[in-house]
């Protein structure tokens, strides 16, 4: 067994932290041979709820799971951590415009960060899943000025997913033999799936599909899906989300394939003409701990256009919180 590494969780008595914490404990994010230091975080008014949850870790008896932490306090919870999960952030309410959300979040993950800034290990990884998630990383690392701004990113690998699985289940494959799908810029409903390099059997897709299908099926199906499963299930994806958290994180932290990249937003580097000052979504490849954005991939007008639409509206959501960053 190696050394363990300490990873915190916001929000962890929520479904996503939960559906989080049991799956990390038990290995499946950094494998079976690397103890777990669990540190999770959450709101005082949910510590009772979060020591059920730690009851519950306990009574797993995973031999991965060296020590849980149960604290309201950020600055204990992300003491010495290595890997951070960035859930817990505040909904949109009845009424609220989208610039109240991101002034409310503004507040947690500026603490947050300032939080990460002085206790974390200073080559944490940041992984943020509270929406809006690509603007709350960008607030945490302005506030955590001795880390690195390349070691924040927030997470698009959900849709990256989704994408895949509906292509998949359209061509009536796996959606492992789905390659390199891209997901485009901001986790909202501007994202763009991109299938223009989509490769399955080492077939290029495009010539499988229709351009009509892609505008009018594919695109908004994608960018729409976390609504229509919160209108069916009555709640926010959970399971799906925590999955792909666990994805995300494992392969910056082990290395992709070496046939696909993933989507990632991270800093932008100013790669395919997005200019550095947002965390946007790329392709990118991992080894050895981190990540490169893939360079020099030919993109069509009709991307293009989409790409500046989820790029202007992250510029929007930057100038909305200007001030605090």
């Amino acid at each position: 067994m190696n050394k363990p590494v300490r990873v915190t969780i916001t929000g962890a008595a929520g479904q996503i932290g939960y559906q989080l914490a049991f799956r990390i404990a038990s290995g499946q994010m950094l494998g079976v041979n690397q103890p777990i230091i669990l540190q999770l975080l959450e709101i005082t008014p949910a510590l009772s709820a979060l020591n059920g949850v730690s009851m519950e870790l306990e009574d797993c008896a995973f031999p991965t799971l060296k020590k849980i932490i149960a604290t309201d306090d950020a600055n204990e919870a992300f003491d010495q951590c290595d890997f951070g999960f960035l859930v817990g952030a505040m909904p949109r309410g009845p009424g609220m415009e989208r610039s109240d959300l991101l002034e409310a979040n503004a507040k947690i993950f500026t603490h947050q960060g300032l939080a990460i800034n002085n206790n974390a290990n200073k080559n944490v990884k940041i992984l943020v899943v509270g929406n809006p998630a690509n603007t709350n990383a960008l607030i945490a690392s302005s506030n955590a000025p001795d880390i690195d701004p390349k070691n924040f990113t927030a997470m698009t690998r959900l849709d990256h997913n989704r994408a895949k699985s509906y292509l998949a289940k359209k061509l009536g494959v796996q959606s492992n033999e789905i390659q390199n799908m891209i997901i485009w810029g901001n986790h909202s409903a501007t994202q763009y799936p991109d299938i223009s390099h989509v490769t399955c059997d080492d077939q290029r897709v495009l010539d499988a599909v229709s351009l009509e299908w892609i505008e009018s099926d594919f695109i908004p199906t994608v960018q729409q899906r976390g609504a229509e499963i919160i209108k069916a299930r009555g709640a926010s994806s959970a399971a799906s989300a925590a999955s792909a958290a666990i994805d995300h994180m494992r392969d910056w932290s082990l290395g992709t394939s070496d046939k696909s990249w993933v989507s990632m937003a991270v800093p932008s580097d100013g790669s395919y003409g997005i200019s550095p000052g947002i965390i946007f979504s790329f392709p990118v490849i991992c080894k050895d701990g981190n990540f490169e954005i893939v360079k020099d991939l030919k993109i069509n007008e009709f991307s293009k256009d989409r790409i500046l639409i989820t790029e202007s509206e992250l510029r929007e959501e930057r100038s909305a919180i200007e001030s605090l960053l």
